[in-house]
């Protein structure tokens, strides 16, 4: 069973390896969309996979990190695109988080990553 979560924060960056030209590499903003998703059985006395406490719980200190900053000034975010941002993700959620099985990043309502770790 996969039961999930969605967070939501405002951030900034720009993209640094791409042309010059490219719009990405000038500052820009999302409203980005995280979905963590969390596998395993069903506690038969709970009924539940997870608290989804437990995933509020763990996503806030990376809301708190990510949420209306530059994230190029990140550590580990110095080339932020939805796909290094879906792997900083994972990295940090994972030891709270052992069920984790997947982190969906959106930075429009039509584009965005699925990471399932390495």
């Amino acid at each position: 069973m996969e039961i999930f979560k969605e967070f939501g924060f405002e951030a900034a960056h720009r993209l640094p390896n791409v042309e010059a030209d490219h719009k990405c590499a000038r500052l820009h903003g999302h409203s980005f969309r995280v979905k963590v998703c969390v596998s395993g059985p069903v506690d038969p006395h709970a009924g539940w996979v997870a608290d989804f406490a437990e995933l509020k719980r763990a996503f806030r200190p990376l809301h708190e990190r990510l949420d209306h900053h530059y994230l190029n000034d990140i550590e580990g975010l110095e080339n932020p695109t939805s796909e290094n941002l879906a792997r900083w993700i994972w990295a940090r959620l994972r030891p709270a988080l052992p069920g984790l099985s997947k982190v969906v990043v959106r930075e429009t309502c039509t584009t965005g990553c699925v990471y399932r770790g390495d």
